[in-house]
C-alpha cells in the first residue's frame, strides 16, 4: 500500500500546482493593469490639457487634433505587449481555500467510492497463504469485496468442500449458479456439497441437478462421481462401476486420482460378485474410418466428419460420437459410454448398434455430403471396426 499512497501523493501535488498556479500568475497580470491603468490616467489627463489650452486661445483646431494624435500614439506604446486585462477575478482566498479542499475531498471520495481493500488483496494473494484457513479467509474477503464475482465463488466453494464444510459450499454454489447461469460444471458442484451435507442422502433434487448437469455436459467429471458415490452408498454396484469408468475415461493418463478411482471400481466389483452379480462388460467399439478414393477430391480437408455408433432397433440419435476432419483419415477411434450424448441413452444400454460415419461441410451431425454405415454389430466384445465413407448422404 506504500506504493499507492505515494503514487496519489505524487498526482495531488500535481493538482495542486495547477490549482495555485493563477495565484502566481496573479501578481505580475496585477502589475500589469496597475501600469495599463496609470497610462490611460495621463492620457486623459494631457487630452483635458489641450482641451484647456485650445478654450483659452492658444490652440487652433488643427494644434489641438496633432496634439490628441501623439498623446493615442503615446498610450498605444506604452500598453503595447501587455497582458490582456482580466475579465473576473477570483481573488487569493478562493484559490488557497479551493487547493485545502481538494485533497480533503478526494481522499473522502476514495475511502467511500475507492478500491484500497482490492489493492490490499492483490497484493496479499500475490504470497502464498501460510494455512488453507488463510486462503479461505482470504477467498471470503475477495467475494465481500466482489460479491458478483463467480470465480472468486467458485475456488470459495471448493476451499470449503476441501475443509469438510459442504453446507457452506452449498449456499455459494446455488448463487454462484444464480449469477452464471446453470453451467454444468456448477450444478455438478452445487449437487455434491448438498449430497455431503444432507449426511449423504440422495434427493430427487439432486437427481435432478446431476442429470440436468449430464444433458448439458455428459462428461461432467463431478456429476458422474457424484452418480458413482450415490450409487455405491445404495449398494447399486453396477451402476457405480459404470460412472465411474465413465469418469475415468475423462482423466488425464497418469492422474493420481485414477489410481483411487480403480479402487472404488475394484471394491463396487468385489461387492457386486460377493452379492451373487456378475459385473457387466463395459461398452466400447474401436473403429477405423476411410474415405472412398473416389472422393478425395471432392471434399475438403476442414470438412467435419461425424463417427458415431447408434442403436439398431431404436432412436436415431447417437449413442457414443466423435468429431474429427477429412484432413485426420484414415483415423482409429474408440467410442464408449464417456462419448455419449446424452446420460440416459449409452452405449451400453443397447445390445446392438450400427457405426456410420458422415462427412458434413456445414458442421452439421445430422445431415451432410458423404456417408459411410456398417453392419448391426453387438455393442460388446468387438474387435476392430472397418468403415468406408464412399456414397452420398441422403
Amino acid at each position: 500500500m506504500i506504493e499507492f499512497w505515494l503514487s496519489a501523493g505524487l498526482l495531488l501535488l500535481a493538482a495542486l500546482a495547477f490549482l495555485l498556479l493563477p495565484i502566481l500568475r496573479g501578481r505580475r497580470q496585477q502589475a500589469e493593469e496597475d501600469r495599463t491603468a496609470l497610462n490611460v490616467a495621463l492620457y486623459q489627463e494631457r487630452i483635458a490639457e489641450l482641451a484647456a489650452q485650445q478654450a483659452a486661445g492658444t490652440l487652433d483646431a488643427a494644434q489641438l487634433a496633432k496634439g490628441r494624435d501623439e498623446a493615442a500614439r503615446e498610450l498605444l506604446a506604452d500598453t503595447e505587449g501587455a497582458e490582456p486585462l482580466r475579465q473576473g477575478h477570483l481573488g487569493k482566498a478562493l484559490p488557497i481555500v479551493v487547493a485545502l479542499l481538494v485533497p480533503l475531498l478526494g481522499l473522502g471520495l476514495y475511502l467511500h467510492y475507492g478500491a484500497a481493500d482490492k489493492v490490499e488483496l492483490t497484493q496479499e494473494f500475490a504470497q502464498a497463504p501460510q494455512s488453507p484457513q488463510d486462503m479461505i479467509s482470504r477467498l471470503e474477503r475477495a467475494v465481500q469485496a466482489q460479491p458478483d464475482s463467480v470465480e472468486g465463488l467458485y475456488f470459495l466453494g471448493r476451499a470449503y468442500m476441501a475443509e469438510q464444510r459442504p453446507a457452506d459450499a452449498a449456499k455459494v454454489f446455488e448463487r454462484a449458479v444464480a449469477l452464471a447461469g446453470r453451467l454444468p460444471d456448477l450444478l455438478g458442484q452445487w449437487a455434491q456439497a448438498q449430497y455431503f451435507a444432507a449426511n449423504k442422502q440422495w434427493t430427487p433434487q439432486l437427481q435432478a441437478l446431476t442429470d440436468e448437469a449430464l444433458k448439458a455436459d455428459p462428461n461432467d467429471v463431478t456429476s458422474l462421481g457424484l452418480r458413482g458415490i450415490a450409487a455405491f452408498e445404495q449398494a447399486r454396484y453396477q451402476e457405480a462401476i459404470d460412472y465411474w469408468q465413465r469418469l475415468s475415461l475423462q482423466l488425464p493418463e497418469g492422474d493420481a486420482s485414477r489410481a483411487a478411482l480403480q479402487g472404488g471400481i475394484d471394491r463396487a466389483t468385489e461387492r457386486l460378485k460377493a452379492a451373487g452379480g456378475k459385473p457387466v462388460e463395459a461398452a466400447k467399439l474401436t473403429v477405423r474410418v476411410e474415405l472412398a478414393a473416389a472422393l478425395k477430391d471432392k471434399v475438403k480437408p476442414d470438412d467435419s466428419v461425424f463417427i458415431f455408433a447408434r442403436a439398431s432397433n431404436g432412436p436415431p440419435m447417437p449413442l457414443a460420437a466423435k468429431r474429427v476432419s477429412v484432413a485426420q483419415l484414415p483415423i482409429e477411434v474408440e467410442l464408449s459410454d464417456a462419448d455419449a450424448m446424452l446420460a440416459q441413452m449409452k452405449l451400453s444400454d443397447f445390445s446392438e448398434v450400427q457405426l456410420v460415419a458422415r462427412v458434413s461441410r456445414a458442421g452439421q451431425p445430422t445431415q451432410g455430403e458423404w456417408i459411410g454405415q456398417g453392419a448391426p454389430i453387438p455393442s460388446r466384445g468387438q474387435g476392430l471396426q472397418h468403415l468406408t465413407i464412399d456414397r452420398p448422404d441422403q
